[in-house]
């Protein structure tokens, strides 16, 4: 496999290695006049598409298979326009870094839109989940500062995981309503759970940090001569 293309971040979610094949051969099928930019709209597109599915369940639940495709869509563009810059070894790495935060966020907040508007009583759900994600995401900004190493997973869950997660129950949903509700709320408080130790495991690591650095100046202070030295 191509490590090169995933060269710019850590993964530890759980599909990882079948992912990471799929994307690397979807990469060598992808035609040339295909862009990285374009991905990234096709990407927003299916998260308008999960809006668009979700809204229209409201009056027949058969669209919510418009949602579940719009699922496949954005995971199409998300998981691979990063990647098919660096398979093509054009990169923009803090270009593509920032598109793709700024994309990823906007994402959320309309997929989170459509389940506020698929359950209108139970708007609260779709808040907690754009505030968890995006503490989520701050968490990850922070880690990479601290460690230089971007992560987007969690207890061995990614994007992907997530999306195959939701189509899931967007499937039972269409045979037994109410079904999406009872998993949000469960997952709301999973979510509430993954921020608080994400929170805390970042907290850790700048506290180390902070440690490792006292102590180079401490032993820096004992040795005035390494310092002239260097």
């Amino acid at each position: 496999m191509d490590a090169s293309v995933f060269r710019d971040r850590e993964r530890t979610n759980i599909l990882n290695a079948w992912e990471s094949r799929i994307i690397l051969a979807l990469c060598r099928k992808i035609p040339p006049w295909v862009t990285p930019n374009m991905l990234t709209a096709v990407g927003l597109l299916g998260s308008f598409m999960v809006l668009a599915g979700l809204w229209m369940a409201l009056f027949a639940r058969i669209f919510l298979l418009f949602a579940i495709a719009g699922l496949a869509v954005q995971w199409f563009g998300d998981s691979l326009d990063g990647r098919l810059a660096y398979y093509r070894n054009i990169p923009r790495k803090w270009y593509g870094f920032s598109l793709d935060i700024l994309v990823d966020w906007f994402s959320v907040f309309l997929i989170a839109v459509g389940f506020y508007l698929y359950l209108p009583e139970y708007k609260l759900l779709a808040f907690a989940y754009v505030l968890g994600y995006g503490a989520l995401m701050m968490v990850a900004l922070i880690r990479y500062k601290l460690s230089n190493t971007y992560s987007i997973d969690a207890f061995g869950l990614g994007p992907t995981e997530m999306r195959i997660i939701i189509a899931f129950f967007l499937v039972v949903e269409m045979f037994r309503q109410n079904t999406l509700l009872q998993i949000a709320t469960i997952g709301a408080i999973i979510l509430a759970v993954m921020v608080l130790v994400a929170i805390r495991s970042v907290l850790q690591l700048a506290d180390r940090m902070d440690e490792a650095e006292k102590n180079q100046q401490i032993e820096t202070s004992h040795n005035p001569q390494t310092e002239e030295e260097t």
